[in-house]
This record gives C-alpha cells, structure tokens and sequence, in this order.
C-alpha cells in the first residue's frame, strides 16, 4: 500500500461499519476513491460487545471499500466512542529552568506529557490531551505561547478519557481483520471536523452527532474544543420504542421510523393510518402516524434534553461563553422529519443539519455527502492528515501513520494560531504505546 497515496477512515458504529478510502486532491479538498459499509453486528451503544461479529463486519465493509476503489487497504485510523468516554478539565504548569531563554515546543510537549501522567481511574486511559489556553508568569488568555519569555508556562486541558478494555478491543478488531492501528481519534472530534466551518467553531457551536447507539457531543468556543460528552442512546432506541409500542418486528420499526417517522406529533393526522404485514399468516397491523410520532417524540425530547443538560454544563447560559452559532445535527439520526423544529423549540437555539461536504470534492457522490457518513469522512481527512504530515516530515519517512493527530481542527487553524505541530509527538508516543499494548495483548 502507498501510504502517501490514498488513506483510510473506518467508523465502527452501533448501526453500521464504514470504511471510506480517500486522498487530497489538487485544491486541498478530499476525493473519496471508495466506500464500504456493512451492518455493524457486534457492538453495543458504541462499543464492541462481540469481537468475532465485529472483526466479520470490518472485513466486510474493508472488502466492498477495496472492491470499489481497485486498492487495498492497509492502515486505518479509527474513531473511538462510547458510554465510557468521559472529559474533564485540568491545569498544570512547568517551571522552566532557565527563563531567559524563549519558550520552545519542548517546554510544551514537558508540560502536555506530565499531563497524560495524571492518575486516572483504574482502567482508564488518556485519549487526548487537549490545550485550551496558556498563561505565561501569570499573563493569561494567550493562545500560542511559543517565541515567549517567561519562568512559569501553565495551561488549561480538555482531557478525553476512555476504557482501556474497550481501546484495547477495538484495537484487536482492527488487527484480527488484518489490518494497522494507524491512529484512535475521539468520533465527536472527527465529526465535528468534517461539517463545521472554522467560522462556527469561532462563534460557538455545538456539534450533536445521533447515531445508532449513541449521541456524540462535541462544543467549540473561540476556535477551540471546550467540552466532549457521549450519551448511551442514539436512533436504535427510538426503533426499540416503536417496537415495543407497536408490538412489530425491530426491522419493521426501523421501517416505519425511516419512511414516516416525524419528531413532531403535532402535523399527523387523526386518519393517517399505515398497514403492516402480519407474521406468517397473522392479521396485519394497523398503525396511525399520530401515535408513531408521538412514540418518536417522547424519545428524541428526552436524548435532547440530556444533550442540553451537557450544553448547560459547559456553561452556554453565560455571556462569554455564549454558542453564537447554535447547534448542528448531523449523524444518521439527524435525518429524522422535523428534527431541527424540534431542537430549536427546546434549546431556543438556532439549528442547522451538517452535511459532511464542505471538504469533499464537487464531483463526489451524493451518498457520502449525507449526515449519515459525517464521522466516517472526519475519520478519512484526519487520516489524509496524518499521511501528510508521515510524508512531508523526512525525519520518519518510515511510520507516516503514526501521527496521533489532533482530530478537532481544520488546517488553516493550524497555520492561523499554531499549536498543533507540537502536539504530534506526544500523540506519537501514545500511539505507539497503545501499539506495543495491543502487540503484548495477543
């Protein structure tokens, strides 16, 4: 495989596993040369529960990728999700030896590495490690602290925290399917990296991904990840409702949610009636929408409320901190009728659905550009980055995969206000000590 050539993303989700391969062309945008996707059997709210269904389905999707691009696929880079995604704030600091000499990328990847020190739980581990802003001898709200003189180099964290087990399990899914760990990136990260402009992330804007087993969050203020949360339920529990209260089959349900469902009562009329087929030879069933809509309802008011209640957490009732772009829904649970209505009339905040295209070439296929692949794209450009950065660094021409990027920021922002190139290293190192992990588990 020709690493600098095309890159991988793969999103191992509740509902579905696709594997998305991809380049850069000539204006920067992503070619998708191939797409593959296979039902997701062996996972559970986002996190696998049976290793030998998931392995079957990645090799799946990987297969019908390969097929429909003519290449093969080696190294992927994967997004991580789940119940047991926590984040929390931290801040620490380093003294520096000698302050006449100016602040360096050293002092920063000192103070980042004493931060993936910090005692977690027992069987958790640090997944990324996320600056927010530096204060220099006490100088604060700096963004780009390098070039600097000072004695004492503090900064605040976003830090994402996840279960060792499940990281490990997804990285042996990946490894039984034959393939490499090129890297692990938070999927709200990943998401938020293919349908939100740099503008939005500037103003303030909170990502909400609905997916099959769960709903990602990811909130930007002032160009800047602020607050990450998963919550356990996505579309499949809307299905389970419909199910249960209509006493049909799940693949019916889905069915019903796909082609009439609406998350807003109100519009359904009293006579909208739809038939079902009975099972072998039973009376069909008879539905109205109305009370399809109010079961879809009652389930999509309560996911955002506790997606609310998170927005609230990270503080958006306060002026500063204030989301001036609202919310964007993406994910395939965005796609429900009257969704957005819906979301505005219980946050009060404006909504828009994101379409994973802004970073797609013209010419790509209108099925990758749905709400429904936001994170397998995010997934792919942060692989197209890191491939990049594997090939314009001769330092180590020989693991461009490696490169632990930081999933939640476009390239210009990388030029514009700098911190990201320090941060490579000690992704790397974490990347590959996940690898030596994964190497010992077998």
């Amino acid at each position: 495989m020709e690493q600098g050539n095309y890159s991988v993303g793969l999103d191992i989700g509740t509902t579905k596993i696709v594997a998305i391969i991809g380049k850069e062309n000539e204006y920067g945008k992503i070619e998708v040369l191939g797409i593959g996707r296979s039902k997701s059997l062996g996972v559970h709210r986002g996190v696998v529960n049976n290793i030998t269904q998931t392995i079957k389905s990645i090799q799946q999707a990987v297969e019908e990728a390969e097929a429909n691009s003519g290449l093969k696929i080696g190294s992927v880079v994967v997004g991580i999700a789940g119940q047991h995604i926590r984040s929390l704030q931290h801040s620490d600091y380093i003294t520096r030896p000698d302050s006449e000499e100016v602040i360096n990328e050293d002092d920063l990847d000192k103070l980042v590495n004493q931060v993936y020190k910090l005692v977690m739980l027992p069987g958790e581990e640090i997944i990324h490690v996320l600056p927010q802003e530096y204060k220099v001898d006490g100088q604060a709200e700096i963004k780009q602290p390098i070039g600097m003189y000072g004695g004492r180099l503090e900064a605040n964290f976003h830090v994402v925290v996840g279960q060792v087990s499940s990281i490990k399990n997804v990285g042996r899914c990946i490894k039984s399917a034959g393939l490499n760990l090129g890297n692990i990136t938070l999927e709200p990260l990943a998401s938020s990296e293919a349908v939100l402009s740099q503008e939005e992330k500037e103003a303030g804007v909170a990502l909400i991904d609905i997916g099959g087993g769960t709903t990602d969050l990811a909130i930007f203020k002032d160009g800047i990840i602020r607050h990450t949360a998963v919550i356990p339920f996505g579309g499949g529990v809307i299905t389970e409702d419909i199910k249960e209260g209509c006493s049909i089959i799940e693949k019916q349900a889905e069915l019903l949610k796909m082609k009439f469902g609406s998350a807003w009562p109100g519009e359904n009329k009293d006579n909208e009636i739809v038939s079902i087929p009975g099972l072998r030879g039973r009376e069909p069933k008879e539905i109205t929408l109305k009370n399809l809509s109010k079961i879809i309802h009652a389930r999509v008011v309560e996911i955002i409320e506790q997606v609310y209640v998170e927005i609230k957490n990270y503080g958006h009732e306060e002026q500063k901190k204030k989301l001036i772009a609202g919310i964007v829904l993406t994910g395939g649970g965005s796609q429900l009728k009257h969704l957005k209505q819906l979301v505005e009339y219980i946050t009060g905040m404006d909504t828009r659905i994101g379409y994973p295209n802004e970073h797609l070439a013209g010419d790509s296929d209108e099925e990758v550009a749905s709400p429904l692949y936001a994170t397998a794209v995010g997934l792919l450009m942060n692989a197209v980055k890191n491939d990049e950065k594997g090939a314009t660094n001769p330092k180590q021409p020989q693991e461009p995969e490696h490169e632990m990027a930081y999933a939640g920021h476009d390239e210009e922002m990388a030029s514009s206000n700098g911190p990201r190139k320090e941060r490579k290293s000690v992704f790397d190192k974490w990347s590959e000590k996940l690898k030596d992990f994964l190497d010992n588990a077998e």
